[in-house]
């Protein structure tokens, strides 16, 4: 069914749906007047937010879309996050935060691997909620998680459908029983957890680093700082065709490089930096030696500008002018100017000033991205993009040089480093801040990591076969041998005494002859029950002895002891006396057998 299929399809993105309720019957094109002005709304309020927000890929959005298959009208958005998964985070805090604004609205998100709000809270879901049956269950509604529980038992609350709810059927549920669908505190605080942090969290992910660039790189990063974005990917994602376009480069050339300051993400930032590249020698980018002061500015720009030259290669050369005047033309546009300046979005900049005319550039760039998108065939590439940047945004190489002098320090990047410590703590946190048990003051003088590592390096140094390795022992300990007499006084205890010696090494009947007489046993005395437990325990240590000799006669497990000079004479053993058979009465062969 429509209402109840899966939402996101597309590899790495992220869909999210707002609701209004009370879901009840309206004009379709009024709804959609509604629906169109609430986006607005909500694009407006959170515009600081999100103007100045550098996306891996897509930026957040909302469109109008009717009603289809049982699902209502509703507001749409759809982003493709990449490889930066606080993309995705970042998007449900935009949306929880919607939703606290607006109570009215309720929302809906999912990505490709479905309900992935339960799976940061698997650790604390009920055990009747699975992947099965949280279809249409999950919501946000006045700022917080909800979960539309399932009846424990049939016809126990009326208002509970048996089977995973439809979406107007949540929507009721919703609008009529808000209290008793908010999910757990648990369950809640592992989701709030993953997006602790936000609007401030979001400088904390950038990095700024200088970047040796040609000027027109540098003048288009100033006027729109998100398409840094789209030059990284292209350079990270090339194939050898668009490496020919680098051959030699025709938009952007090496004799115009100057140094400026860049602003990634840091995801964008460790794809730039993470990739080894050696420019093509006819492409005019050539790097200074490793041990260069700035060897790094004069990599990543060289990076870069590979990424943009690639993005530029495949745009035609006469693109439609009809893509360069939507903003403007829309009716839209005004009003959401006009919000912009009610929301302090200009905060006290006056207007016509250069950082005025920055933020409504960006402003302008945000509006048709996210408000008044454009068909696909109408939508602007980014190469398209830059290009139209360059033939009309003005810049002075001279001045941009002169602002070399005054560049902002760059970011520390030892982030890019993770220490043992650090990766212990991000363990910690993924498994959910489990405190690690306390470890007592007596374990803590007994524990000598000197002693550890000096016996980690012992094990190492020796020498294996393939028999396995052996472990290292401490000088002082005596090395572990084998005490015939020992080994036979403790069986004579257990067999008794042999009243007669014998040649042979089988274990035949007189060999447990002496067995009868034995004075520990006293079998005579023995109730008659006893008696034969004990007679079928001999036999059973008969069958096991005769087993053991006929395995053992044909090996050479002798030879795999390690032998030293006989310290005691075992010449006068009688074989037989040795209860285990031919192999152990090798013994008489003169020899102290250590294991």
């Amino acid at each position: 069914m429509e209402e109840n299929k899966k939402l996101a399809t597309v590899e790495d993105s992220v869909e999210y749906c707002l609701f209004l309720i009370p879901d009840e019957p309206r004009d379709p094109e009024k709804h959609k007047e509604i629906l169109q002005k609430y986006i607005e709304r909500i694009m407006t309020q959170f515009a600081p937010m999100l103007v100045p927000y550098i996306w891996q890929n897509q930026p957040f959005n909302l469109k109008y879309k009717p009603e289809k298959g049982g699902v209502p009208a509703h507001m749409f958005g759809m982003t493709k996050f990449g490889d930066n998964i606080e993309d995705e985070w970042f998007i449900v805090y935009i949306v929880k935060q919607v939703t606290k604004e607006f109570p009215e609205l309720v929302a809906r998100i999912e990505d490709n691997d479905g309900e992935f709000l339960l799976i940061e809270a698997a650790d604390f879901l009920p055990k009747w909620l699975d992947p099965d049956n949280s279809a249409n269950r999950v919501f946000f509604h006045h700022g917080e998680l909800c979960i539309i529980p399932a009846p424990r038992k049939p016809r126990a609350a009326s208002w509970l459908p048996t089977t995973p709810p439809t979406i107007p059927q949540a929507l009721n549920i919703i609008s009529t029983h808000p209290e008793k669908i908010v999910a757990s505190e648990s369950i809640r605080a592992a989701v709030n957890r993953r997006i602790k942090g936000y609007p401030e969290k979001i400088q904390a992910s950038l990095h700024r680093a200088h970047c040796f660039l040609p000027a027109s790189i540098a003048a288009v990063l100033k006027q729109r700082p998100r398409l840094v974005a789209a030059g990284v990917q292209a350079f990270y994602l090339r194939d050898p065709i668009d490496l020919r376009a680098c051959r030699i480069f025709k938009t952007f050339l090496p004799e115009t490089r100057i140094m400026t300051s860049v602003s990634f993400t840091k995801c964008l930032y460790a794809q730039l930096v993470q990739q080894r590249f050696v420019p093509d020698r006819r492409s005019g980018y050539k790097l200074p030696p490793p041990s260069h002061p700035q060897y790094r500015a004069h990599e990543l720009g060289m990076k870069l500008a590979h990424g943009f030259e690639i993005l530029c290669s495949k745009c035609s050369p006469h693109f439609s002018d009809s893509k360069k005047a939507l903003i403007t033309t829309s009716p839209l546009w005004a009003g959401f100017l006009e919000s912009l300046k009610k929301n302090d979005y200009f905060k006290e900049l006056i207007e016509g000033s250069a950082q005025y005319q920055e933020r409504l550039e960006m402003a302008k760039n945000y509006f048709q991205l996210s408000v008044n998108r454009p068909e696909s065939s109408l939508a602007m590439s980014p190469g398209e993009e830059i290009l139209t940047l360059l033939q009309t945004i003005p810049f002075d190489l001279e001045e941009l040089k002169k602002e070399e002098a005054n560049l902002p320090p760059e970011d520390d990047d030892q982030w890019l480093d993770l220490s043992p410590d650090q990766l212990d703590q991000v363990l910690q946190e993924a498994a959910g801040k489990k405190e690690p048990e306390p470890i007592s003051k007596g374990e803590k003088e007994n524990y000598d990591l000197t002693q550890v590592s000096e016996s980690m390096k012992a094990f190492i140094s020796k020498v294996s076969t393939h028999k396995g390795a052996e472990l290292p022992r401490e000088p002082s300990e005596a090395p572990i041998t084998f005490d015939a007499d020992s080994f036979l006084n403790y069986f004579d205890k257990i067999l008794g005494p042999r009243p007669h010696e014998s040649d042979s090494d089988d274990l035949d009947e007189d060999d447990f002859e002496c067995l009868d007489s034995d004075d520990d046993l006293d079998l005579e005395t023995q109730e008659p029950g006893k008696e034969a437990s004990v007679k079928g325990t001999l036999d059973d240590l008969k069958s096991y002895m005769a087993q053991m000799d006929q395995e053992l006669a044909c090996t050479s497990i002798g030879k795999s002891f390690t032998t030293q000079k006989q310290m005691i004479d075992f010449s006068s053993m009688s074989p037989k006396c040795c209860p285990l058979g031919t192999s152990l009465c090798d013994l008489n062969s003169g020899v102290h057998t250590r294991f």
